[in-house]
């Protein structure tokens, strides 16, 4: 027979998670991901997500481009992560288990919402102002078995950027929580 203990009264309850610093992670990581993308434009790589739209982009983009634009998302969803894991309050009711599986949740809602949150920041901002910052291309014949392997590939891109980008919040976020506990940890032995 297992021992339990049984809590009479009311159970002391504390936020599963901490949505200050969700938001707080998640607007680093829109805007480290909107840093980068300029900073890469300066430096004349076209990155941003309205580049694959035009037809310009059908002969600009490249497996480099690509791998510039995970890189991006990486680094942009572990800077939010850690962020959030290092700035969560303490969880002094949760078991090592439950600590973990909490940071590593928030890391996932972070890069969730700040993926939804960048769509959202591309769509309201950029989206207008396609058509006019779009590159001008003559009125050339464009391949469409070349145009849909070019979107296949940045699809493909995408899709892997987003994955290493949620897996990079998650651990991130856990690696900040950590941190998190080795400070309070210290503060209650030292009072």
């Amino acid at each position: 027979m297992t021992d339990v203990t049984i809590f009479e009264g009311p159970v002391p309850t504390e936020p599963t998670l901490s949505w200050s610093a969700i938001f707080a992670g998640s607007l680093v990581a829109v805007a480290t991901s909107v840093f980068l993308t300029v900073l890469a434009s300066g430096f004349g790589y076209n990155l941003a997500a309205g580049a694959l739209a035009s037809r310009g982009s059908l002969d600009a983009f490249t497996p480099e481009l690509g791998a510039g634009a995970i890189a991006i998302q990486v680094i942009s969803a572990g800077l939010g992560g850690y962020l959030a894991g290092r700035l969560r309050h303490a969880w002094n009711l949760a078991h090592a288990d439950e600590a973990h599986f909490r940071d590593t949740a928030q890391g996932l809602v972070v890069w969730a919402l700040s993926a939804i949150g960048g769509l959202m920041l591309f769509a309201l901002v950029m989206a207008p102002w396609d058509a006019q910052l779009a590159p001008v291309a003559p009125a050339a014949a464009v391949d469409p078995v070349r145009a849909a392997h070019i979107l296949a590939q940045a699809a493909f891109f995408a899709a892997v950027g987003m994955l290493l980008s949620a897996f990079t919040a998650a651990v991130a976020a856990r690696i900040g929580g950590l941190q998190t506990e080795h400070m309070h940890s210290r503060v209650r032995a030292q009072a």
